[in-house]
């Protein structure tokens, strides 16, 4: 059964940048388009990236563009979120996630099996 686990998050100032790493375990995530989702509090979850199977193609949220960038290494079985340029408002907890069926999508409900998340601060 697919495990996902997050790590790499963390406290960091504004105009900063954190890399979370995801790693699966369990069964190979090579075939699964993966996402990068973000829940600050109050708020409900949030797409961030979405990466396809066998890597190459992405898609993004709006807050993520141009400052996120979604990759993955299949032989080793992780998926990270390089975060650049981050603000108060990326704070959140960050969660991997492997998608039901194929395509780019960052609906939640496309997703059907979740790490536990890591945790986010963007503070000065």
């Amino acid at each position: 059964q697919l495990h996902l686990e997050e790590s790499g998050g963390g406290t960091v100032e504004p105009g900063g940048s954190l890399t979370l790493s995801c790693a699966a375990s369990g069964a190979s995530i090579s075939s699964k388009f993966m996402g990068w989702f973000r829940q600050a509090p109050g708020k409900e979850r949030e797409g961030i990236a979405t990466i396809s199977a066998i890597g190459g193609t992405e898609m993004y949220g709006a807050s993520a563009k141009g400052r996120f960038d979604v990759t993955r290494d299949n032989a080793k079985n992780t998926v990270s979120l390089q975060m650049n340029s981050l603000k108060p408002e990326d704070s959140g907890i960050y969660y991997c996630a492997a998608r039901m069926g194929t395509g780019l999508s960052l609906r939640e409900s496309d997703y059907n099996i979740w790490g536990q998340g890591t945790q986010v601060t963007v503070s000065s």
